[in-house]
């Protein structure tokens, strides 16, 4: 049943990710994550992976916001704008320091029961994400992260014993963050945040993606079976972030490219909601002569291990070229894309689409037969503060007005099931991409700026009211 457009029980929220806001990188017990050894980037200047913390360099993600020590504060503000959900991730590094840990840390486990029972308290459902750009440090130098099998099992510790404690208090799960970010296999950044691999030769990379890609997918699978034993309610999600691909032209090369592009990016959900590889994927690792360790038991848990719904996030479209390659020859769509002459750009050069939102909700559905979270969709962009301690994003506003306006028909004339929507950076956080604070997404302005500097005090933006207005009519006033 839908009410004002959007169904009753509608998880409305906000998302972020733990390595991006809680800080205390080496309070209770945790360990040394691959966001603890990324340095400060820019609009355009990446972030550099160290080996290990070194002297001297900033790493933004060490104090973050603070929220390790702000969260009841911080959830109080959520619960004042009327938060039915919160997606957060559990720091791997709280929970097994290393990784590789036999014994969990009591300290992790019990600070993530207090942050559940805290959402709990004011009605808010956790939506939590158990990989989400934060492996432990130890994975990646010892063992290259997921292009190691071994991994699976240090995963699959590390999932089994979250489930089990937070049975009671966690409905909806998600395995890995945005599992097709991998699909640029030569973006350093993506590839040590998603796999935990070091790029060190590059005519190896794309290889290693699509063996690690498997083991990651294995074990997310292996995840979804051991959930179900613990608590056969849980609902557990593959993520994606989900780009629809337009072809530059009407030019059949540009056509036919766009779809071979869209499906290096759409496999990898493909794989997590079918339980098996899709042909055209299955026929490129063959022809390209670098088929990975898929083993036949393998096959049977892909089959067995698939998720109950889709989340995803949306931030922007791409459009592709064939000037750039023909259909037959790409590898990583990103060498493809090209700017679309039909979109405005945020101030960090990404392509705004509301309909491209629309299009993939339709498109997921059509797909995957399976319900749909939105559980990443807003604007990066430059907040002022001003003498009395105001932030006047309307901005900020359209552009979320502008997506849920889209959300919205796709529910009413389309037909698709979904779940919920939880804006991204709910509070201002650090930009996994950049590292800066800069880039701030919130309803809720944190006062700390790219050098780390600034109180950490924190202000309701105008879109802090906006939204609080929304959560209360349901939708019906934008």
């Amino acid at each position: 049943m839908t009410e004002n457009g959007f169904p009753k029980g509608f998880l409305w929220g906000g998302a972020v990710a733990a390595h991006q806001l809680e800080g205390a990188w080496q309070e209770g017990g945790k360990g040394v994550s691959i966001a603890d050894v990324m340095t400060a980037g820019s609009n355009g200047v990446e972030r550099k992976i160290t080996d290990g913390v070194v002297a001297g360099e900033n790493y933004p993600n060490h104090e973050a916001i603070d929220f390790y020590h702000r969260y009841k504060d911080d959830i109080k503000l959520f619960a004042e704008m009327g938060f039915k959900s919160f997606r957060t991730s559990i720091a791997w590094t709280r929970i097994f320091p290393n990784g590789d840990d036999q014994k969990a840390n009591e300290a992790g486990l019990s600070f993530y029961d207090d942050l559940f029972d805290e959402c709990l308290k004011y009605g808010i459902e956790p939506v939590v994400t158990l990989s989400h750009f934060e492996m432990p440090f130890h994975l990646v130098k010892e063992y290259n992260g997921f292009a190691n099998r071994k991994t699976i099992d240090f995963y699959l510790r590390f999932a089994k014993t979250v489930f089990k404690r937070y049975k009671n208090k966690v409905r909806y799960w998600m395995t890995f963050n945005e599992i097709d970010n991998q699909s640029d296999f030569n973006n350093q950044f993506l590839m040590a945040t998603n796999s935990g691999i070091l790029l060190t030769d590059p005519e190896s990379n794309e290889r290693n993606m699509y063996q690690a890609a498997h083991y990651e997918l294995v074990a997310s699978a292996l995840a979804v079976k051991e959930g179900k034993k613990i608590n056969p309610d849980f609902k557990i999600g593959a993520m994606i972030n989900y780009t629809p691909i337009y072809p530059a032209s009407s030019d059949p090369a540009d056509i036919l490219l766009a779809q071979k592009a869209a499906q290096k990016r759409n496999w990898f959900s493909d794989v997590q909601a079918w339980g098996e590889y899709p042909k055209a994927i299955e026929s490129y690792i063959e022809r390209k002569g670098f088929r990975p360790d898929i083993t036949a038991e393998d096959r049977v848990v892909l089959k067995e291990g698939t998720v109950d719904y889709i989340g995803f996030s949306y931030y922007q479209s791409a459009t592709v070229s064939a000037k750039k390659n023909d259909a037959d020859n790409i590898s990583d769509p990103a060498e493809v894309i090209v700017k679309n002459p039909d979109l405005k750009e945020s101030q960090w050069g990404w392509p705004i689409d509301p309909s491209g939102l629309r299009l993939g909700l339709n498109t997921l559905t059509d797909r995957y037969h399976l319900p749909l979270f939105i559980v990443e969709n807003g604007l990066g962009a430059k907040d002022d503060l001003t003498d009395d301690k105001k932030i006047h994003d309307q901005y900020r506003i359209d552009y979320l007005k502008a997506h849920l306006q889209a959300v919205k028909k796709a529910i009413e004339l389309d037909g698709v099931d979904l779940i919920g929507y939880t804006s991204w950076g709910c509070i201002d956080l650090v930009s996994a991409g950049t590292g800066q604070m800069s880039k701030r997404y919130g309803f809720i302005y944190v006062d700390k700026n790219d050098d780390g500097s600034g109180s950490l005090n924190r202000y309701k933006k105008d879109s802090f009211y906006w939204y609080q207005k929304v959560i209360q009519t349901n939708g019906a006033e934008l």
